[in-house]
């Protein structure tokens, strides 16, 4: 699957700001030391300027979870498409799809400050899911799955440990940083997803 490798902060900057500031914990942290914070490009400080269309904004919105996700086009459509036949409203289904991936959960578990980290322990296969060795980053965790980090490497035990203990788990996610070990209590409401994205607009760029 394709995947983009490329500098990330450019697209950082290419999306502003404020998306910056409420992103991943690691990518804002490198945002405010960043000496060009302006768009990249030759016409970059002109960029905020430029009056955007609704078509733009909500392209604007979805590339933003993309981003925030670490997603490729196909796998966002493919949570639209299902968030569709939920239930609920499909801007809420997409979004809680989406925090129920793996990946996901270790980093709102404080187990990684970034996504792109988070998807590389999982994908290195040092976690379970209820002790189960899992490598795929966008397996679906239930209310009532455990998660547990399993790796042998000592340094990397006391990297993760020292990350835990510098961040603090979202609500819906009971984490026991003495074993590093997380359990998805609920589902999230609305209320307790923090995304630097406006997700209804997600919505009415893909039900066109």
């Amino acid at each position: 699957m394709s995947r983009y490798t490329g500098p990330k902060m450019r697209k950082v900057r290419a999306l502003g700001e404020e998306f910056a500031m409420q992103g991943d914990r690691s990518l804002a942290a490198k945002f405010v030391k960043l000496h060009r914070k302006q768009a990249p490009g030759m016409h970059g400080k002109k960029k905020t300027f430029k009056k955007m269309t609704g078509y733009g904004q909500q392209l604007q919105e979805k590339q933003k979870a993309r981003v925030f996700y670490h997603l490729t086009e196909k796998q966002l459509v493919k949570y639209y498409q299902q968030a569709t036949s939920r239930p609920e409203s499909t801007d809420l289904a997409l979004l809680v799809g989406l925090e129920r991936r793996l990946d996901n959960v270790v980093y709102r578990a404080g187990f990684a400050n970034s996504h792109p980290a988070a998807r590389q322990l999982v994908s290195h296969g040092h976690f379970t899911v209820n002790g189960r060795r899992a490598d795929v980053p966008s397996i679906t965790i239930k209310p009532g799955d455990k998660i547990e980090f399993t790796g042998k490497r000592a340094a990397l035990k006391e990297k993760i440990a020292e990350v835990a203990a510098s961040e603090k788990p979202v609500s819906w996610i009971a984490v026991d940083n003495a074993k590093l070990s997380a359990q998805v209590t609920s589902l999230p409401t609305r209320e307790e997803i923090l995304v630097p994205f406006n997700e209804k607009l997600i919505v009415e760029f893909y039900s066109k």
